[in-house]
């Protein structure tokens, strides 16, 4: 295992140089993974495993959306696309890929199919780490594992459709064969994973938690629905208030964040840019820590999870989350967001 230096802090990272697709081809060649749940995950990890030659099906409800995307993705009924549980029942590795609400749904179903010595997978430690909410406690005689992409599904196939993988990390919660960590790293690099990163059930979903309310979503979302509505407050039009809200952040300097950093981000900006951003970052690092400390409580004693499942859980869940997105589609920022990105220069030639 690679040793990489975090900022002064040696860790550990697998990378596909010390364990090839080759390798985890052996270490899968007698294995049939089902795929549960071909919604958000589900695709991305499907389709990068069957092309790199692992003995993939698809479990999945029928007569859904998902259902009929996985038959356009050339999964075939009846040979390599079923329904749910007679796809948990032909496994040997069952991935368990359904919305973290939904496994808590399908659990009592799902441990009758399970045979000793399987492998069970998932791709968040929620079920697990919160067990008590969840009900999903799996049984001794079987592998439990974690690979944990860092990125949305789409990413997961994207990222290997264009040859660069995806980074995830890896956890082993229960070592029934003795081989459970040989069997989690060929699937991390069977998914398209390009390095495997070391954590724990517990560490990978306080911190996925913690991030998606936080700096990846929620916290992005409202700070810049705060500053675009200041600026139209003032008196700036919407073009202007979006362009200095998210545009300029999407197309230019996240990018230069993603290539070599913040301080570079900074030092490749004005003068003007880089004092008000070093005077104003402390500031708005002050005024969230205590928003982050509640989240993090919130995450770590189980009222973040209490709230998802509930919510998940509701028949008229889809129906209402529809109507939350439509109102953030709907909003003047967003619709703003349209037409800002339709004038980019690379798509003048669309209009």
């Amino acid at each position: 295992m690679a040793q990489f230096n975090f900022g002064g802090t040696m860790e550990e990272v697998i990378t596909d140089e010390e364990f090839p697709l080759q390798k985890a081809r052996e270490v899968l060649a007698d294995e049939i993974v089902a795929v549960l749940g071909y919604g958000v995950q589900g695709p991305g990890q499907a389709l990068n495993m069957r092309d790199n030659g692992i003995n993939v099906i698809v479990g999945q409800r029928e007569s859904s959306s998902s259902w009929d995307r996985a038959v356009s993705d050339g999964f075939v009924p009846g040979k390599t696309l079923f329904p749910l549980v007679e796809a948990a029942r032909q496994a040997t590795i069952i991935q368990y890929l359904l919305s973290d609400a939904g496994q808590m749904t399908m659990w009592p179903q799902l441990q009758k199919c399970l045979s000793d010595g399987n492998t069970l997978y998932f791709s968040h430690g929620f079920s697990i780490v919160y067990h008590e909410q969840t009900g999903v406690v799996a049984p001794p005689n079987v592998d439990v594992v974690l690979v944990a992409p860092k990125g949305s599904g789409r990413t997961v196939r994207s990222n290997f459709l264009d040859g660069s993988g995806i980074n995830s990390s890896f956890a082993i919660h229960q070592d029934y064969s003795g081989n459970a960590r040989e069997k989690t790293l060929a699937l991390g690099i069977a998914i398209g994973s390009g390095y495997l990163f070391p954590t724990t059930f517990a560490n990978e979903v306080y911190s996925d938690l913690t991030g998606e309310r936080g700096v990846l979503m929620g916290c992005l979302a409202g700070v810049m629905e705060a500053q675009y509505a200041l600026l139209r407050k003032n008196g700036h039009s919407p073009s202007e208030a979006f362009n200095e809200t998210l545009e300029e952040l999407t197309q230019s300097l996240i990018r230069l964040v993603a290539a070599n950093g913040m301080d570079w981000m900074f030092a490749s900006c004005s003068t003007t840019a880089q004092r008000g951003a070093l005077d104003w970052a402390p500031k708005f690092r002050d005024a969230v820590v205590p928003v982050f400390e509640t989240l993090y409580e919130r995450v770590v004693n189980g009222e973040e999870t209490k709230r998802v499942l509930e919510a998940n859980s509701a028949p008229d869940y889809r129906e209402k989350l529809d109507k939350e997105l439509e109102v953030l589609n709907k909003s003047e920022m967003w619709q703003t967001g349209a037409t800002v990105r339709a004038l980019r220069p690379e798509n003048r030639k669309k209009l």
